[in-house]
């Protein structure tokens, strides 16, 4: 299969796709400011998608300015600054313009813009890409596929659309994007399109074991410390079916570890045997808690983070609770409880 052919295997999929690219590309031309953002607390899709898009906006369109901007007034992620172009990232604070164009990745609800949200409703037009179900009424030009493996597979593929050069630099973004968004290949989202499209990139420049070194395989004492704590503290739910672990913040001052470092202790519990269903909590500042849920099988923790605020993906989700950890267990542990049974039974009536 040629590079060209590369995407959704339905014709009618593929279609769709290829006609809002068409439109992303023409509302992207008429365009002389152009910010691009992701979502707030950014993974390794949100960044490597925004960086790659940034270096692809800006070499087909040289005459545009173009922002690379953070959902938070907080740094990005630590762990995240061996990418290409990463020092260009900057706090919507920073920012005083009313953008032409404002470029929405890994999201599909503009909550989760956080403090770049007043931007991107400055913005004459809003283009969003994301896998992530869609919020009604957000963007004026969109590819949103709930069935891509990530926000960096559908922005390689707009840049083969567009016949641009996947460069090394943009390549190795995009496969950061694939590898954090898939857990290494390990998720059940690691479909067909994502190992297409990662070959691809590799053959484009693109080093796995570069970033695999830099998120997986580069902790300091601090962080495993916390991790120390995280796995002496893992308890289970429903006969073994839920893996629940926290971090407090009392525990981040002691080990001296840092927020941005946790981003992979969801799958340190996601990997008990037995277990369906993962749930982390740790503290964050300002009173609150920010929760990961993860999904080993059929069950759909994205109900779950939906209706606490979050969002996120069937097998993969988050959300952000006001209150204590132990709040947060209180609200969470029965909706986890319920979508077990509702996923063995078709429903969930007798649920107490």
């Amino acid at each position: 299969m040629s590079s060209t052919e590369l995407g959704p295997l339905d014709p009618k999929e593929r279609e769709c796709q290829k006609a809002g690219f068409e439109l992303i590309a023409r509302t992207l031309a008429s365009a002389r400011t152009i910010a691009i953002c992701a979502h707030t607390s950014p993974d390794g899709d949100a960044l490597g998608s925004q960086l790659a898009m940034v270096e692809l906006v800006e070499t087909l369109w040289p005459d545009a300015e173009v922002s690379a901007l953070l959902a938070d007034e907080q740094p990005a992620p630590h762990i995240y600054s061996f990418l290409p172009g990463f020092d260009r990232l900057m706090q919507p604070s920073t920012y005083d313009k009313d953008p032409d164009v404002f470029v929405a990745l890994d999201l599909s609800d503009p909550r989760r813009l956080n403090k770049a949200r007043t931007i991107c409703e400055r913005a004459g037009k809003v283009v969003v890409i994301d896998h992530h179900p869609p919020a009604e009424g957000f963007g004026d030009a969109k590819v949103v596929r709930t069935e891509a493996a990530a926000v960096g597979v559908i922005a390689a593929e707009f840049a083969l659309y567009l016949g641009a050069e996947l460069t090394p630099t943009m390549s190795q973004n995009l496969m950061c994007a694939i590898v954090t968004d898939t857990g290494r290949f390990q998720y059940q989202n690691a479909n067909g399109e994502a190992f297409q499209v990662a070959s691809l990139l590799v053959d484009h420049g693109a080093s796995p074991s570069e970033i695999s070194l830099n998120v997986y395989e580069s902790f300091g004492l601090a962080f495993l410390h916390l991790k120390s704590l995280v796995l002496g503290r893992i308890t289970t739910f429903e006969h073994g079916r839920i893996a629940y672990s926290y971090a407090t913040q009392s525990d981040f001052d002691r080990t001296g570890a840092n927020l941005d470092e946790c981003d992979g202790l969801i799958d340190a519990v996601r990997s008990v045997e037995g277990s369906e269903v993962a749930l982390f909590l740790k503290a964050v500042p300002g009173g609150k808690v920010r929760g990961n849920l993860r999904s080993k099988g059929p069950v759909d923790v994205s109900s779950v983070a939906c209706s606490l605020g979050g969002g996120g993906h069937k097998a993969a989700a988050g959300f952000t609770f006001e209150g204590s950890v132990d709040e947060a267990l209180v609200s969470v542990l029965p909706a986890l409880r319920a979508i077990l049974h509702e996923d063995e039974n078709g429903d969930t009536e007798g649920i107490q």
